[in-house]
């Protein structure tokens, strides 16, 4: 079998394709046979080195397949089930807590860019109906980031409004699941064609940020007062543009560093607006469910831009890197 691994200190050059024997499953262990995975910010902090990893870690946090072998003791699951991973494979159920997202799926931990690699029998969930392997390995962290952000810490209602910042990923998962509950959805991108994308996909306002430097303003000036919802994708450099987006009483829901580590703020404006700031990291193993659940009755299906082969990794994340992408990449093997 073929799996990647991140040599260090790590960098594109040291992610090399290596040969191993089968793994076979422990007790309370299944062995997938991964078929996919997807590429997010953090699996590229992992494969450059900016997070740093145990040499021949396996990288990618996301991954589906299906069972090819149970061990001892597993009873939840049988050969030929298809399955996704978790991004915080120990952590199941209950609030975040300094012992349950500790351990994380391509980074503390093996992740799923393998053939095969056998995993705790807890540590996986379903894949939605009528999902290709390819489709489903787009959701364990950035739709499941979007699905909590707005349902479990945003308890989004219909006739609410969000915006989303930005085409990747998460953020066009945010408008899908938005859309499908019954919200109004402004969203920001840099270019006329994004835009007519994102319109396409359920956008009912859209903002060129390019060309706009107080789009931040002019959001909250074209929803007259505010924006219930911001999921903020880029810390530094969309954080004060937030702020002044949002609505009184509203939130801005940090899930993503792409300006950078370090941010400035503007309280006073939190404060007279009685706004909320929150820092989410994707979610459990039950919020994964509750997601999976209503995918199934709503029949979203992930924006995927392009895909590559296992051994194309590296050309991956350059693609990735470029910014030409619109939704997610994956790996498939």
């Amino acid at each position: 079998m073929r799996k990647i691994v991140v040599k260090q200190p790590g960098g594109l050059e040291n992610l090399l394709v290596v040969e191993q024997e089968m793994p076979e499953p422990g007790v309370g262990e299944v062995r997938v046979r991964w078929r996919a995975s997807s590429l997010n910010y953090h699996d590229y902090l992992v494969a450059i080195g900016a997070i740093p990893v145990a040499q021949d870690r396996v990288p990618m946090s996301d991954g589906a397949g299906d069972i090819d072998a149970v061990g001892e003791g597993v009873s939840n699951w049988k050969v030929g089930d298809k399955v996704m991973s978790m991004f915080f494979p120990d952590w199941f159920a209950g609030r975040a807590s300094l012992e349950s997202p500790t351990v994380i799926s391509g980074e503390t931990v093996d992740g799923y860019a393998a053939e095969y690699s056998c995993v705790s029998a807890q540590s996986l969930t379903s894949i939605p109906d009528d999902y290709s392997y390819t489709q489903a390995a787009t959701l364990p962290c950035a739709a499941l980031t979007a699905w909590r952000a707005l349902v479990p810490v945003g308890q989004l209602k219909a006739g609410d409004s969000v915006l989303v910042q930005g085409s990747g990923g998460v953020s066009l998962f945010a408008l899908q699941f938005a859309k499908s509950m019954g919200a109004y959805v402004y969203a920001t991108t840099s270019s006329d064609e994004k835009s007519q994308r994102m319109r396409a996909l359920g956008a009912d306002e859209v903002v060129n940020y390019k060309t706009d430097e107080k789009w931040g303003r002019t959001l909250a000036k074209m929803s007259g007062g505010g924006i219930d919802h911001i999921l903020d994708v880029g810390g530094p450099s969309t954080l004060t543009q937030s702020v002044d987006a949002v609505a009184m009483s509203g939130q801005v829901t940090l899930i993503g560093i792409l300006g950078g580590r370090a941010a400035e703020v503007v309280l006073p404006k939190l404060f007279f607006k009685h706004a909320s700031l929150n820092g989410i990291a994707v979610g459990s193993r039950e919020m994964q469910n509750d997601m999976i659940k209503s995918i199934n009755i709503s029949g979203l299906k992930p924006v995927i831009d392009k895909s590559f082969q296992l051994d194309q990794v590296k050309q991956a994340f350059e693609y990735q890197v470029s910014g030409a992408h619109m939704g997610k990449i994956v790996l498939e093997y």
